[in-house]
């Protein structure tokens, strides 16, 4: 099996059997972004423990990379501090799933990771402005 083969099963195994899949009750923060583009949707649900994200579950909809990436992003976060997963870079997420993808396939990559950084982000913004 080649390396990209061996990366694509790995996304297909988290996009059949996805990690973390389903919602939080009384979460910390969460947050529903979509790609108006092709359809893809991503709601991420935080619970934190101080600034360690203690859970993270997320429910969507979309393609194999959008959805596989949201588990893999959701096993990423677990146990890490907010400032940990926000400095998590798109690059980083990219070489993590390790295949060649297009500038509209980047995008349904990327989802998750936007989404559960803005969800954090604006859970931030809104504890400054108590």
């Amino acid at each position: 099996m080649t390396d990209e083969e061996e990366k694509t099963e790995i996304l297909m195994d988290h996009y059949r059997s996805p990690h973390n899949y389903g919602r939080i009750e009384g979460p910390t923060a969460q947050l529903l972004e979509y790609n108006p583009v092709c359809g893809d949707a991503v709601q991420m649900f935080v619970k934190l423990k101080g600034n360690i994200v203690e859970d993270v579950k997320f429910i969507g909809r979309g393609c194999s990379i959008s959805q596989g990436s949201a588990s893999m992003v959701t096993d990423l976060a677990k146990g890490k501090s907010v400032d940990e997963i926000m400095g998590i870079t798109p690059q980083f997420l990219l070489d993590l799933i390790g295949l060649p993808l297009g500038p509209s396939r980047e995008k349904c990559a990327l989802l998750p990771l936007n989404t559960l950084q803005k969800c954090l982000s604006k859970l931030n913004r809104e504890n400054v402005n108590r």
